[in-house]
């Protein structure tokens, strides 16, 4: 993939070093995947090749990310603030790992912990569905509709979709919010259940937007 070589390389204002920051991030989920630094010759390498290139500022020379951990990012998107001194990159994340310590996200830390970096609320409550397939709780309604299978799954996403029907139909907007967001989460489940990854479902989606 070629980006769009239209991207204004030298009125990027560098600092004076020579470098600008760059924010990279999943471009179907939006994470926040990693912060590192360019300058004119890797947002240039960057734009020629499609794939992300970083200037190391410990050793002192290009980096093209996952290079050797085979963890590339393919460029989707590159943008630019209204100073024009960062970046905000949309990668498709090759092995889902952006950290060098192997975490998704270089952003994996909260108060000594280490915890997954948030994502948009269907991916974030899709995780926590996942979370209660692979990890039952008798008390969970999710864990519930998992123990039910397609019959009980189903049913819900049936009756769910009747309510987001009549909510239209009443013209309620709190109604509606809530009749379709029932409708969103026990879709979810199904897919949980299916093993079909969120992604999936978004890639279909940027595929039909393009």
């Amino acid at each position: 993939m070629t980006l769009d070589q239209s991207i204004p390389v030298d009125a990027i204002q560098y600092d004076d070093r020579g470098l600008v920051p760059a924010i990279v991030q999943d471009y179907l989920d939006g994470t926040v995947l990693m912060m590192a630094w360019m300058n004119r010759e890797s947002l240039q390498k960057t734009l020629e090749t499609g794939d992300t290139w970083f200037w190391s500022r410990s050793r002192q020379e290009l980096w093209h990310k996952g290079a050797t951990s085979g963890h590339l990012q393919k460029v989707k998107s590159l943008r630019y603030d209204c100073d024009s001194d960062c970046l905000l990159i949309g990668v498709e994340q090759i092995g889902d790992i952006a950290c060098h310590t192997g975490e998704r996200s270089c952003f994996h830390r909260v108060n000594g912990s280490v915890e997954p970096p948030l994502a948009d609320t269907l991916s974030q409550v899709f995780e926590v569905i996942c979370d209660r397939r692979d990890h039952p709780a008798a008390t969970s309604y999710t864990c519930q509709l998992f123990k039910g299978g397609d019959n009980k799954i189903l049913k819900k996403i049936g009756e769910e979709t009747a309510e987001v029907v009549m909510a239209f139909k009443d013209d309620e907007p709190e109604a509606i919010a809530g009749e379709v967001a029932d409708l969103f989460y026990h879709t979810l489940v199904a897919l949980a259940h299916h093993n079909v990854d969120l992604k999936a479902v978004y890639r279909k989606l940027q595929e039909r937007r393009r």
